[in-house]
Formats: C-alpha cells, sequence, structure tokens
C-alpha cells in the first residue's frame, strides 16, 4: 500500500476536527482524493464511534473503521492551553479545518474570525452544526434521527397505511457530509482566485429540508402532498415493489413508452391503451388498480425471468438485494466497490471501495483507519516539535 498520493487534493493539508458521521465522512472523501487528512481525537477515548458496536474486528468498531481511512490520528486535548497551541501551529499550516463542534466553541478557545484573518487568511473553515449559525435553535445539537423526524423525511418513509419510518442509514449524516465536502472543493476553488480562504456553514436541518426535492416542490406549489407512499413513487406508476413467485423485485417505468412495453412483456398489451392506464396521470390516479394488477401477473413466474424478459425490451426493473448479495454482484467487482486494505492489528480489512473514479488523479485507499494516537509523534515532529517537547506533552497528558 502506497502512502503517496497522486490524487486530485495531492498536496493539500486538511485538520478533522469532527466525530461521528457527517464531518469524518466528508474529510474520508476529501481523504480518498489524495488530501492529507490528520485526525484530531481527544487522548484515551477518540472519536466517539470508535466504540459503537458490535461488530468489532480486533477491538476496532466497524462504524469507525469504515469512515476513517485515508488519514493520520493526532490525539489532542483541546480543553489545554498547551493542545490549543499545537491546534494553532496545525491551522496555520493548513488548507482545510472541518469543525462539528458546538456552537462558540472555537471561539472560546481563541480562534475567532479575527484570529483566522489574522494567522490563517488562507484556511477554509467548514462548520458543521446541527441548525445553522442563526436562527431560534442554531445552539441546539443535531442528531440524524431528529432532523430525519422534523424535517418531514420520516413522515414520507413506510407503509402508506403504516406509521413514519427513518431510513436504515444516518441519511442526513451521509448527505451533510456529502454537501460538506462538495461546499469545501468550491471554497477551494474560489480560493485560487482570491487568494484567501472563508468560512462555509453546513447543518443538518438544511441538509435535511434539501434532501426532500421534489417532495419540497410539491408541496411548495401545491400547498399538499408529502404522505407516504410506501415503496411507491407519489408522481409516478408504477414505480414500486412486487413479490414475483419467489422473490421481490422493483419495477420502475419511467413513461408511457416503457408501460407499453411492460404490458407487453407481462402478457397484457391492452393495458397501454385502457384510459385508466394509458398515461402516467392516469395511472397515478389509479394507482391501486394497475399495481395490483401487475402484482398479480408477476406473481405468476420467477424473479430471473421477468428480470430478463423486462431488460430485454429497456424496462427498468431489478432484484431486491440483501447488502451481503449486493456485495457478492459481480458489477460491485468490476467497479471495485471493495476494497481491501493491511491494518496494523486486524490484517486484511475489507472495506468499500471509492465511488469516484477520475481518469488522470486516481482517488485511492491509501491508508487504513487509524488506531487511536497512531500518528501523533509523527505529525508533532512535523509541526517542528522535538523528543522532549513530544514527551512533556504527554506527561501532561495532553497528548
Amino acid at each position: 500500500m502506497d502512502t503517496q498520493s497522486n490524487g486530485a487534493l495531492a498536496g493539500t493539508r486538511i485538520v478533522d476536527l469532527t466525530r461521528i458521521l457527517a464531518g469524518p465522512l466528508c474529510a474520508m472523501m476529501l481523504g480518498d482524493m489524495g488530501a492529507d487528512i490528520v485526525k484530531v481525537e481527544p487522548p484515551g477515548t477518540g472519536d466517539d464511534t470508535r466504540t459503537w458496536g458490535p461488530p468489532f474486528c480486533a477491538g476496532e468498531a466497524a462504524y469507525f473503521l469504515g469512515i476513517n481511512r485515508n488519514k493520520r490520528s493526532l490525539t489532542l486535548n483541546l480543553a489545554a492551553p498547551a493542545g490549543q497551541a499545537v491546534l494553532r501551529r496545525l491551522l496555520e499550516r493548513a488548507d482545510v479545518v472541518i469543525d462539528n463542534f458546538k456552537l462558540g466553541t472555537l471561539a472560546k478557545w481563541g480562534f475567532t474570525d479575527a484570529w483566522f484573518d489574522e494567522h490563517a487568511p488562507r484556511l477554509v473553515r467548514c462548520q458543521i452544526t446541527g441548525y445553522g449559525s442563526t436562527g431560534p435553535k442554531a445552539q441546539l445539537p443535531g442528531y440524524d434521527f431528529i432532523l430525519q423526524a422534523e424535517s418531514g423525511l420520516m413522515s414520507i418513509c413506510g407503509p402508506a397505511d403504516g406509521g413514519p419510518t427513518k431510513y436504515g442509514v444516518a441519511i442526513v449524516d451521509v448527505c451533510t457530509g456529502m454537501l460538506a465536502c462538495n461546499a469545501i472543493l468550491a471554497a477551494l476553488n474560489a480560493r485560487g482566485r482570491t487568494g484567501r480562504g472563508q468560512k462555509v456553514e453546513v447543518s443538518l436541518y438544511e441538509s435535511s429540508l434539501a434532501m426532500l426535492v421534489n417532495v419540497a416542490a410539491n408541496v411548495l406549489v401545491t400547498g399538499k402532498g408529502g404522505g407516504r407512499f410506501g415503496n411507491g413513487h407519489p408522481s409516478i406508476v408504477p414505480y414500486t415493489t412486487y413479490a414475483a413467485a419467489d422473490a421481490m423485485m422493483a419495477l420502475a417505468v419511467g413513461n408511457d413508452t416503457q408501460f407499453a412495453k411492460a404490458a407487453s412483456v407481462l402478457g397484457h398489451p391492452e393495458w397501454a391503451q385502457d384510459p385508466r392506464f394509458a398515461t402516467n396521470r392516469a395511472r397515478v390516479e389509479n394507482r391501486d388498480l394497475i399495481d395490483g394488477l401487475i402484482g398479480a401477473a408477476l406473481a405468476t413466474d420467477q424473479v430471473d425471468t421477468w428480470l430478463a424478459r423486462l431488460k430485454a425490451v429497456g424496462v427498468p426493473c431489478g432484484r431486491i438485494n440483501t447488502v451481503a448479495q449486493a456485495f457478492d454482484d459481480a458489477q460491485t467487482a468490476a467497479r471495485r466497490m471493495v476494497e481491501t486494505v493491511a491494518h496494523p492489528t486486524i490484517g486484511e480489512l475489507k472495506m468499500l471501495g471509492i465511488p469516484f473514479k477520475f481518469s488522470d488523479t486516481p482517488a485511492a485507499v491509501r491508508r487504513p483507519p487509524p488506531l487511536l494516537g497512531e500518528h501523533t509523534d509523527a505529525v508533532l515532529g512535523e509541526l517542528g516539535l522535538d523528543a522532549a517537547a513530544i514527551a512533556t506533552l504527554r506527561a501532561d497528558k495532553v497528548v
């Protein structure tokens, strides 16, 4: 494993002050693109997710392992003046800092806007919060599950005749991390033009509202909508899951031409001429009827038979896989979406691959997720501290 980077962000130095999911995911994506990520963690405990399990692998939590590769771990007590002094050195040499502290924490430690303007004017500062820096909820902490509830996301998930349901992953955290990564890249691009860094704000609250996309548009335009349709779509039919004779499958008909093809494959070409089903609008108005007819037809044969016939005529469809089945798919292997990395205590560690591919500046898994404090001495040495100074910091429990 080569720790040298040829990625798009090679030479970019990033200080990751975040924990849990949104911030660490953001930093990991930047690391996958080639940036040097220094993850700052509290001595003795580290990122909260180091204890989030089971499952554990050789004492390391799978949750932590999944979102912290391509980073170096520096333990640092930021509540101590000596720890803040080390952080000052880090920030003065960095291109980006990402934090998800409670509002005002960095300023309390002396890292005010004025400090950044004077000592690190080229630094891009990304602040990830629960609700943003203004408004009546600004001081509240943000939790993915609560934001799924408050934003309306939960209200549109689940069976039509059931209760609100959360997503199977912390989707607000994930999307917030991706938006933060995107915003950081834009700020770095702007710095190339202006010569100055800037402050970037991303919040779970705003991300969760932005994730409503077409549902938000429907509600804003009509003043209503946003109900639950189970696995269905509010504006497209048929677009849901069905039970074939042996397994479940998903069918996603996006236009009237695809519907006519699907109807023919299912043995009912007359559906395409039926005024109740001929147009998408008609099918939406007769959702339960057409879904029932399609379900009855699909129940007569096995899923692989239907998938082959529907795909042959260009109708979008797929088997409903387990996560393990998805990882075993030949397409997953072809796109290198499972990587194996050598970990210092685990050995061979399988992890998710990188979802973006570059033709000239390849993204790569260069480092395994770090052990707590694994790179403390190396990073401090790069900041100009000698062995005696490092030993003093360790004796004083600063690192």
